[in-house]
């Protein structure tokens, strides 16, 4: 019996890895988060318990797989990939001490997927060497380091970032970021319904007020190459 952290990737159901379909496909029970696409969780065999943990807590949901894990195969199904803001390894350490087995599946990270799909490239010579990421906000509701992030260079991708876009840009163009600095949001990246918002860092959160979430925000120069590499791309300013 064990329990196995796979990654879903970023949206898209056809992003997920090929080994991480191998496990879901063979799994006894699948507990997923409440963003990761239906098509996906159908891919669990036919009697695999399906529990979606929209609404448990961090602990509820440590405790429901140490008990799962006692007794059943379980994937628990993590949008993008566990380890990145995804809080996997907590649940690790949870499975570990209660001395359950653990595997790690990673997943395609938003962190240069969701960008890629908007056609906006986190690195690119002679513009961006380097790429900071971050949420926008600390786990303790503190501000993000304005001054650390405005002086990072390179590109910013930050995540959970859609309702706070007003602060965030007040923030980083108060610690020093250009105001003109090329920004974009990623609305619901991968998908079908994906909807791109570029323009300057300082009206981004006008721009993409009326943006659903889940979102991505990149800032950088990288930004601006958008409109060349994608022609077809409907990128509004």
């Amino acid at each position: 019996m064990s329990v196995t952290l796979v990654g879903a990737g970023p949206g898209d159901p056809g992003l997920i890895t090929v080994r991480g379909l191998e496990r879901l496909r063979a799994c006894d029970a699948v507990v997923y988060d409440r963003l990761v696409s239906e098509e996906l969780v159908d891919e669990a065999p036919d009697d695999a318990l399906r529990i979606c943990r929209d609404g448990l807590g961090q602990e509820q949901v440590d405790r429901l797989l140490v008990e799962l894990g006692r007794e059943l195969d379980v994937v628990r199904l993590k949008g993008g990939d566990p380890f990145v803001f995804g809080r996997g390894s907590e649940e690790i350490e949870v499975l570990r001490a209660a001395g359950i087995d653990c595997e790690v599946v990673p997943g395609v990270s938003s962190i240069a997927a969701v960008p890629a799909a908007a056609w906006i490239p986190v690195t690119h010579r002679g513009l961006s060497d380097r790429v900071t990421i971050a949420t926008a906000h600390a786990a303790d509701g503190a501000e993000p380091d304005y001054g650390g992030l405005a002086r990072a260079g390179g590109t910013l991708v930050l995540f959970m970032g859609l309702s706070r876009l007003a602060s965030l840009a007040a923030g980083l163009i108060d610690a020093g970021l250009p105001a003109e600095t090329p920004a974009a949001v990623v609305s619901r990246g991968t998908l079908s319904d994906q909807e791109v918002v570029t323009g300057p860092l300082a009206e981004l959160a006008e721009s993409a007020s009326e943006l659903p979430g889940p979102a991505l925000v990149v800032i950088g120069d990288v930004v601006a190459l958008a409109g060349s590499l994608a022609p077809l791309a409907t990128l509004s300013a």
